[in-house]
């Protein structure tokens, strides 16, 4: 079996030994549907090593072994390098790429770098001629996924399946016929020597504070999703950051000892608003936390070396995460490798102080969970288990390296397996410099779903937080993360369609823009609403019109204050009960 890689992908060709390199070319020309003049197959990536239809020579005398990769040029690819990305070039995989693959502005931006560790000589340490000292040494001992790649320029980025492949017509389907071309390999777990991500880093402080708020007030474990984006990690060359500005809470049940994640239906509305704001979702977090001492404020050390970091189930649960959240790579066949997404845990530490521990899945994880080859242990969560074959599923065979008392390494099933050999572990960080997307407020506005605590979003709440918060900035008002859901998502007035202009203006800080839209019929209907409920604005009068203007009181619909009911602009009593507007 011969694999032959071209912009649409992989492909198994099967030949023999003595096959012409002629017979050869015609089967990978009927494999990927090409006339035999239209394409070019080389040895070697960088298109050296030509297979030509003249050769007579045969694929043992060309050293074409089983199992080894050619690469295939059409026509329209196969020119000078000067046509092609030069920094992809490099590589030896810009012909691969699928046109239609972007990737994220961080890799884009990093593929572009050389990744040089720059240092000058110490004329103190070093006496070596100046003019002949290098300026640049790779001392990188855990590689960023850029790094790795530009390490070893020629790696296959092919993604892992633990599934039998289809369209095998050689014998009947499993669960009664399966042969060496459809059956996915044996898979050895190896701790992963890359990362996707280097470092998470919270903006400030009151971000992780207002997330650990639910726990210091219930006991209770709590669950959100990281908000922010992927940046430049200038400390590590190549590295990547993710920069957390704000924390969602989904709908969720939380218990001391556990959380179960209910239906969010209003989980697509957040990510567009999250994009509008120039966010994304870029990870997961959770708290696992027991108070020791009540009076010391000091929490339970449980997670370290002598019992696990993350267990089995946090495992699957990151790897599906992964899985839902690819990383977009123009270097892959299947136009995506790992993923971004990462996972943090609020914890106590060795000092019995909360801490923030950030990780990561491998690659091989992501594949065994993707393809429902891999269960939590019930009573070890330190310990995995990879599921054996059924009549249904296919599972490979799952292995681990151990060493024995003898100090022997040994090759192990994985029935079970030790989840470390699953997890990267990345740093978590707090800036010196607290960076703010979002202003922070003394009295802040509640955040979603956390009506158990008595805190719930409606136009009571807003109007409380507008009366407590009388900056004249209304930019600085407005820009808080759970306002701006809140004010999408109520079901009373939600401003989904007309929101884009103060979304735009908090995105780019520009007060302007938000006194623009502070101006519009929108808000005024919502400053009415809150007048309402019987809070006092700033600046409100008669029917909550800004500064005393009627005409915002009567061009907008308003609440009645007695039944609730939503009235058109301009009516004097309310529709529903008749009772005067007051």
């Amino acid at each position: 079996i011969i694999r032959v890689q071209s912009p649409d992908g992989v492909k198994r060709i099967t030949a023999t030994k003595r096959e012409t390199a002629a017979t050869f070319l015609k089967k990978v020309a009927k494999e990927f549907g090409f006339q035999n003049n239209g394409f070019s197959v080389y040895i070697n990536r960088n298109k050296t090593g030509e297979i030509t239809a003249s050769s007579s020579k045969s694929l043992h005398l060309l050293k074409i072994k089983h199992g080894d990769l050619l690469f295939l040029f059409p026509s329209s690819l196969a020119g000078t390098s000067s046509e092609m990305d030069t920094s992809s070039t490099s590589l030896g995989l810009k012909a691969f790429v699928p046109p239609s693959v972007v990737e994220d502005e961080i890799d884009q931006y990093l593929s572009k770098q050389d990744g040089k560790i720059y240092r000058s000589r110490d004329p103190q340490l070093c006496f070596t001629n100046p003019s002949s000292f290098l300026s640049d040494s790779p001392l990188l001992l855990h590689f960023n996924s850029v790094a790795f790649l530009l390490r070893g320029k020629f790696v296959a980025l092919e993604n892992i399946s633990c599934k039998i492949k289809s369209g095998c017509e050689g014998h009947l389907p499993w669960p009664n016929g399966i042969c060496t071309k459809c059956q996915p390999s044996a898979i050895t777990l190896n701790r992963q020597k890359y990362r996707h991500v280097d470092n998470i880093m919270f903006e400030n402080h009151t971000v992780a504070d207002r997330f650990l708020d639910f726990w210091r007030k219930t006991g209770n474990q709590h669950f959100g999703y990281l908000y922010g984006r992927y940046t430049e990690h200038k400390d590590i060359p190549l590295g990547i950051r993710a920069e957390v500005a704000a924390i969602y809470e989904p709908p969720q049940i939380g218990t001391q000892n556990s959380l179960e994640l209910l239906e969010d239906p209003k989980a697509e509305v957040v990510d567009e608003i999250a994009a509008k704001l120039g966010l994304r979702k870029v990870g997961w977090i959770f708290t696992d936390l027991v108070s020791e001492d009540t009076r010391k404020g000091t929490v339970r050390y449980s997670r370290n070396k002598d019992t696990y970091f993350l267990s089995s189930e946090e495992c699957i649960t990151a790897g599906d995460f992964q899985n839902k959240h690819p990383n977009i790579c123009r270097l892959s066949p299947d136009g995506h490798f790992g993923s971004k997404f990462v996972t943090a845990v609020a914890t106590g530490g060795p000092d019995n102080q909360v801490h923030f521990e950030g990780y990561q899945v491998s690659n091989q994880c992501m594949a065994l969970v993707r393809d429902e080859c891999l269960l939590p242990c019930k009573d070890a969560p330190e310990l995995g288990y990879a599921k054996e074959s059924s009549s249904e599923q296919y599972v490979p065979d799952v292995f681990y390296k151990d060493i024995d008392k003898f100090g022997n390494e040994i090759t192990q099933l994985a029935r079970p397996l030790p989840v470390e050999y699953l997890i990267i572990d990345i740093t978590t960080t707090f800036p010196k410099d607290p960076v703010y997307t979002f202003s922070i407020s003394q009295n802040p506005f509640p955040i979603e779903n956390r009506d158990v605590l008595g805190e719930t979003q409606d136009f009571h709440s807003l109007a409380t937080y507008l009366s407590q918060n009388t900056s004249s900035v209304f930019l600085d008002t407005i820009s808080d993360f759970h306002l701006l859901l809140f004010l999408v998502t109520n079901e009373v007035m939600p401003l989904q369609d007309s929101i884009s202009l103060l979304l735009e203006a908090v995105r780019t800080r520009n007060e302007e823009l938000a006194q623009t839209w502070k101006k519009s019929e929108q808000w005024a209907t919502i400053e009415q609403l809150c007048s309402t409920v019987g809070v006092q604005l700033p600046g409100l009068h008669e029917y909550g019109a800004v500064g005393g203007s009627a005409h915002a009181a009567t061009s907008a619909m308003w609440a009645c204050q007695h039944c609730t009911f939503m009235n058109q602009p301009g009516t004097g009593h309310c529709e529903m009960c008749s009772l005067p507007r007051t």
